[in-house]
């Protein structure tokens, strides 16, 4: 038997090009074949504080605020979130040209905002004007 005598000048090498390549050639096709979808949302035009909310005549406006703990006032007087819609139609019943504004902190959540507009709507009013307090 012959004994192998390993020279150890000689190493072997990997050639990583090949490898180089189809990681390029994959990240390409990944880049290629991604679809990119924009989800709808709700878009919200705040005002700025300098625009005026004093144009809505008083005597037919109904004012609904929510503070910075998201609680609901409907004519100064805290109400639950579900009791907006019969408050409303309450207000209807005795007036039927009732605008409502609805006062919101800035710091105040926007899924509270959505549920009260929701609310509103089911009311019957389509036209809700959103101001900041």
């Amino acid at each position: 038997m012959r004994k192998r005598i390993s020279n150890p000048d000689q190493t072997s090498e990997v050639d990583m090009t090949p490898m180089l390549d189809i990681v390029f050639i994959m990240l390409i096709f990944f880049i290629v074949t991604t679809s990119f979808i924009k989800e709808s949302g709700i878009t919200i035009d705040r005002p700025s504080k300098s625009k005026k909310t004093d144009q809505i005549p008083v005597t037919n406006t109904l004012v609904i605020q929510i503070n910075e703990l998201e609680d609901v006032f409907f004519a100064s007087r805290l109400i639950l979130q579900d009791a907006v819609q019969a408050n409303i139609e309450v207000a209807l019943s005795e007036n039927p040209n009732v605008v409502i504004l609805l006062k919101v902190d800035e710091r105040a959540g926007s899924g509270v905002l959505v549920d009260v507009v929701d609310q509103v709507k089911l009311a019957g009013i389509t036209q809700v004007t959103v101001s900041r307090i």
